[in-house]
């Protein structure tokens, strides 16, 4: 678990990772090198994965966000999981319990991009069985702060 310290540095990365090490270390309390350390420290550890930048995806023509239940053959697991990662369209995949083997989340552009990506990408892969799939209407919450969720399962 991350320590008092280290929340505030999560915290403050998770609002802007451009930051600067001299504003992070103001904002958290320490000079510049000890809280470069503790960046450090929590990338080494992975904790801090990387950096990236949320780019909105209709605002760039991905006007469709689908959710994929997908239950394949076992059997060949590692070539649907090998598949997945490499398809451009699938933004997240997690194995699940239940009804499904695996839950995708996709974009495309319009509904019959997605139609031909169903028939023509996704039924195709390897050892896919039966998928169920359910449109987003609209997003209602994108993201959480770890930094608070920490601190959350701290107070419980």
């Amino acid at each position: 678990m991350l320590d008092a310290l280290d929340r505030r540095i999560v915290a403050a990365l998770e609002r802007d990772a451009r930051i600067s090490f001299a504003v992070l270390a103001d904002e958290v309390g320490l000079s510049k090198t000890p809280c470069w350390k503790r960046v450090k420290a929590l990338e080494d550890a992975g904790i801090i994965r990387g950096y990236s930048t949320r780019i909105d995806p209709a605002r760039i023509g991905f006007g469709i966000e689908a959710f994929i239940q997908v239950s394949i053959d076992f059997e060949v697991s590692d070539a649907f999981e090998a598949a997945v990662k490499n398809h451009p369209l699938i933004r997240r995949c997690h194995a699940t319990t239940g009804e499904a083997d695996y839950l995708l989340q996709i974009v495309t552009v319009d509904m019959m991009a997605l139609d031909r990506m169903l028939r023509e990408e996704l039924s195709r892969l390897p050892g896919v069985r039966r998928t169920i799939t359910s449109m987003a209407m609209r997003e209602i919450k994108g993201d959480i702060s770890f930094a608070d969720a920490v601190g959350h399962a701290l107070r419980r």
